[in-house]
């Protein structure tokens, strides 16, 4: 058995900060993980001012963006290595930060240079794990399941709710996934100008009333009817959720109430209906009770929550072992997940050689 040292990071489109974990992965016949270290890099005013105005940006600003936003990457796994006296470190994986995901149109993009991360860090970096996905005819994401697969076998379900909600499971010895519907980057907008980063535990919606008649809006977008696979980007919200929601004159609290029920109505289209099925749940939205309440009403379902390291560390810790196939050689884009033409082993390289 091998093992093999990593910082992977994430950023969420719920802007929350960058993730950061440092892990020890076990290769050989099958993989496990230790998370040694793992700590949230909150966003300063001016990086969520530039992040959520990037998606109007030009293509020249972007490209700058994207060099900026690699140096800023950097910086913070040498703060990181620093504050945690990590010294033993082989590679690092990084997911970026996406600002554009139309994969039915052929592309996506993911901020974040690789490079300007290696120029800061001499230490081999992969990163832009979806481009060549797509340009395979794949969604680009999940790229979650191939972690949930090799790392958590053992839950028959493994759902993520963070900015968007998606899950991974297994069938008849496929690896099938998708995005279901947006969970935090659509709740965090609506509450954010009353100045709360979020809703704690889902408190505000459990006071609120729902709106029949915007949740039947909500569950009547077409996206929900789409076979997958399929994937959701930011573009989606801004499209499709926004103005529905907007479209309605209802207090806040029955709004997020309302939007919850439609989470919890589109998790339950997906789950199969068996007390048997083991479901671990992960991603900010793991600490919404009011969520959770609902996902366990409307399923039969075993809901496990994990520790808060995993709930919130996952998507890092399976970007590290994404970087760790890449480097191998080994697949970590399922074709069966994306709809990509083949399975294949995606990622770009940062080494010294490139300089």
């Amino acid at each position: 058995m091998k093992i093999t040292h990593c910082i992977g990071l994430m950023s969420g489109t719920s802007l929350d900060g960058v993730d950061l974990v440092y892990t020890a992965i076990e290769s050989g016949d099958n993989y496990s993980y230790k998370i040694l270290k793992a700590k949230t890099y909150s966003y300063s005013k001016e990086w969520l001012t530039k992040l959520k105005n990037a998606f109007n940006q030009s293509a020249s600003d972007l490209e700058e963006l994207h060099r900026v936003y690699g140096k800023y990457l950097g910086k913070l796994v040498l703060q990181f290595q620093n504050e945690f006296q990590i010294e033993k470190l082989d590679f690092i994986a990084s997911h970026g930060h996406t600002i554009f995901h139309k994969p039915e149109e052929k592309y996506t993009l993911q901020i974040g240079c690789g490079k300007e991360i290696y120029k800061l860090t001499n230490t081999q970096v992969v990163y832009d794990f979806r481009s060549q996905d797509v340009a395979m005819g794949g969604q680009g994401a999940p790229l979650v399941p191939i972690g949930d697969q090799l790392l958590f076998s053992e839950y028959d379900y493994c759902l993520n709710l963070g900015g968007f909600a998606n899950i991974s499971y297994d069938d008849n010895g496929i690896r099938k996934a998708f995005d279901i519907c947006p969970v935090n980057i659509v709740m965090n907008h609506y509450i954010q100008p009353l100045g709360y980063a979020f809703d704690d535990k889902g408190q505000m919606a459990a006071s609120g009333k729902i709106c029949k008649p915007l949740l039947k809006k909500l569950n009547g977008l077409k996206f929900y009817s789409f076979s997958y696979p399929k994937s959701l980007g930011y573009e989606f919200v801004v499209e499709e959720v926004f103005p529905v929601v907007d479209a309605f004159e209802i207090d806040i609290s029955d709004l997020l109430r309302t939007f919850i029920e439609h989470i919890a109505v589109q998790i339950s289209n997906v789950l199969a209906r068996s007390s048997n099925i083991k479901l671990l749940i992960t991603g900010g939205g793991a600490y919404n009770d009011f969520l959770i309440h609902r996902i366990r009403n409307l399923t039969m379902v075993q809901v496990e929550i994990p520790s808060n390291t995993v709930i919130e560390y996952k998507e890092a810790l399976v970007f590290s072992l994404l970087g760790l196939l890449r480097l191998e050689g080994n697949v970590n884009c399922l074709k069966s997940v994306t709809g990509a033409s083949k399975n294949h082993s995606s990622g770009c390289v940062a080494i010294s050689i490139d300089f």
